[in-house]
């Protein structure tokens, strides 16, 4: 049986979740990349490569050294230069581009969210006045938070964060998702939050913060997503969950397996 090349972009659930698919399935030979960023990942049973491609370029000229025939990104939705390279990548090939992006959080009756476009704004947002904060952002977007070092904050991160990324005092929690409503509720109160500050991440590993937070009835700043690169021009179909990405795989087979044999 004919079998489509993959390049699966990954380091998030959805992507681990297609991975089991693909992993069995005689259609597909895939490769996983992931960023290596995640010290210990939890790796599926297909081939992997960890590490970057020396940015677009690099990108494009391992689509064509491995002949790739299909692209797909399911990267975190804040990973706005893998996301940019892979478009940049897929448009100088000419190589079909698929997007996982997962439905981002909607606010609900009870939560006080504010809603702002990036950390600085995010930081700015907890006022001068000193507060406990949790914060779920990534080791990577520290630094504005570093500059506002009269908050007390408690960071929960897979990885421990470098010490000079932290700001001063910082209480470190390395645990990683799924996280229950107890879980968080726990954390909430034996830490003594006031604020909380978290990306627009989507899904449900990470969503009982903010369910804990509205029953808590505490204050969250959202930080919004970064908009997805132009596609236009590409032939680029976006899917919300694995199920989804499997389906759009299956007709690029059937598509590259009828072209073969000259249907």
């Amino acid at each position: 049986m004919r079998q489509l090349k993959i390049l699966l972009l990954g380091g998030t659930g959805e992507a681990s979740a297609l991975a089991g698919l693909l992993a069995n399935d005689p259609r597909f030979a895939p490769m996983l990349s992931l960023a290596g960023r995640t010290k210990t990942p939890v790796l599926p049973a297909i081939p992997c490569r960890i590490g970057g491609f020396g940015g677009a370029a690099g990108l494009a000229q391992y689509l064509r050294d491995q002949a790739i025939e299909s692209l797909v990104v399911a990267t975190h939705p804040f990973a706005a230069q893998i996301r940019r390279n892979a478009v940049d990548a897929a448009r100088a090939t000419g190589t079909p581009l698929l997007l996982i992006e997962r439905p981002a959080w909607e606010r609900q009756a009870g939560d006080r969210w504010t809603e702002v476009p990036d950390m600085e704004q995010a930081a700015a947002a907890l006022g001068p006045a000193p507060r406990r904060v949790l914060l779920t952002i990534g080791r990577k977007d520290l630094a504005p938070f570093v500059a506002a070092p009269w908050h007390d904050y408690v960071i929960r991160s897979v990885d421990a964060p470098p010490p000079e990324f932290l700001p001063p005092h910082a209480r470190i929690i390395t645990a990683r998702g799924p996280f229950t409503l107890e879980d968080d509720r726990r954390l909430l109160r034996d830490a003594r939050i006031e604020w909380i500050v978290t990306k627009n991440s989507g899904g449900a590993a990470t969503h009982a913060k903010l369910a804990a937070a509205r029953e808590l009835r505490l204050p969250v700043i959202m930080v919004a997503r970064p908009p997805w690169p132009d596609v236009s021009g590409l032939q680029a179909a976006r899917v919300s969950d694995a199920e989804g990405a499997l389906a759009w795989l299956a007709a690029c087979h059937d598509a590259a397996s009828s072209a073969k044999r000259g249907v």
